[in-house]
C-alpha cells in the first residue's frame, strides 16, 4: 500500500530520495533548483521512479518538463496525489 500523500511525507521522501543520488542534504531545500544541487534529468528519472514505488504517483516527462525546484516536485505530487 501506497504512503499517504501529505506535504510532509512528500518532501521526506524527495529530500531522501535526493541524498540517494547524491545531493548534499544540507543544500536541499523546497527552493533549491536541481541545478544548485547537481542533478541531471537521470537523476530526476531515479527520482521519480522512487516518488511512484513509495506513493503510487507516476511522474512522466511531460510532467517534470517544467519543474526547476524541489518544491516543484513536491507540489505536483502532492496535487497528484491527492
Amino acid at each position: 500500500m501506497p504512503t499517504q500523500v501529505t506535504t510532509e511525507s512528500v518532501e521526506t521522501v524527495i529530500t531522501d530520495g535526493l541524498v540517494e543520488i547524491g545531493a548534499e542534504r544540507d543544500a536541499i531545500s523546497r527552493g533549491a533548483t536541481f541545478e544548485d544541487l547537481d542533478v541531471d534529468s537521470l537523476d530526476l528519472v531515479e527520482l521519480a521512479q522512487i516518488v511512484e514505488d513509495e506513493f503510487g504517483v507516476e511522474l512522466d516527462g511531460d510532467s517534470v518538463k517544467d519543474v526547476k525546484t524541489v518544491g516543484d516536485v513536491v507540489d505536483l505530487v502532492v496535487a497528484r496525489g491527492s
